[in-house]
């Protein structure tokens, strides 16, 4: 039976347990989620306590009622952030739900630009892995284009980071397990902007388009930056974050 931990407010933490299962894709686009009366039951908790769990996931634009039907999973303006990726491939093994694809445009060995040499702890201009790749949805639509860069002395024990495929676990997690490690922490920032050529051109927008920037660093346990990227993505799709802080403040 599922436990509930303190001091997060139970309608909380049985939100995220149920966000987790969207964000990794268990629980797909459509799928009913668990009603108000199966919340209770499944987990010990009033009834306005499992009223109150879907209201949150509503608020952060994850389901939507249905009449006749409950309530169902609705992804449609959520933007996937590098986080969720890594969730996904730590629950599921895999980083996109079903439906959602990525296209991987380019892959090789480049010098390493000034921001990923300052990410990456290596000299700009250094030979990095430099992998490009577009994400699509369920109606082709491309969502969001990015840029991943790795140390390049990480090619000879993960030759696949050099070949222009998918890597079904994420790179990230790929790169990390052929290290011997595994990536404990994603660091994200996100910041309004518009669209260079190159991401105009596979968003399929006019270039200055706005976008949404992201850049993006996965780091082991032990410090070492495994993975540096930047993306860029499409404009009226949200981008969901949870802070739990003390006292209130």
């Amino acid at each position: 039976m599922p436990t509930l931990d303190r001091p997060e407010p139970p309608y909380l933490q049985i939100a995220g347990r149920i966000r987790e299962d969207i964000l990794s894709g268990r629980l797909q686009e459509g799928d009913a989620v668990p009603s108000a009366r199966e919340i209770a039951r499944t987990w010990t908790v009033a009834m306005a306590t499992a009223t109150k769990v879907l209201a949150t996931l509503r608020s952060q634009g994850l389901v939507r009622p249905v009449r006749g039907v409950g309530t169902v999973v609705d992804r449609g303006g959520l933007h996937r952030t590098a986080r969720d990726r890594s969730v996904a491939s730590a629950r599921t093994g895999r980083i996109y739900p079903p439906g959602h694809y990525a296209v991987i445009r380019s892959a090789g060995l480049e010098p390493a630009s000034e921001r990923a040499a300052a990410a990456l702890g290596i000299d700009e201009g250094a030979p990095a892995i430099r992998r490009q790749r577009t994400t699509y949805g369920p109606d082709s639509q491309p969502l969001s284009t990015s840029t991943s860069w790795f140390d390049g002395a990480l090619s000879a024990k993960a030759p696949a980071l050099l070949v222009a495929e998918r890597i079904v676990e994420g790179t990230a997690a790929h790169a990390a397990a052929r290290l011997g490690t595994k990536i404990v922490t994603t660091q994200e920032r996100h910041a309004a902007g518009r669209a260079g050529e190159e991401e105009a051109a596979e968003l399929g927008l006019p270039e200055g388009s706005p976008v949404l920037l992201g850049r993006s660093t996965f780091l082991a346990a032990d410090g070492t930056v495994v993975e540096y990227g930047e993306s860029a993505a499409l404009p009226d799709h949200w981008v969901f974050y949870e802070y739990t802080t003390e006292d209130g403040e």
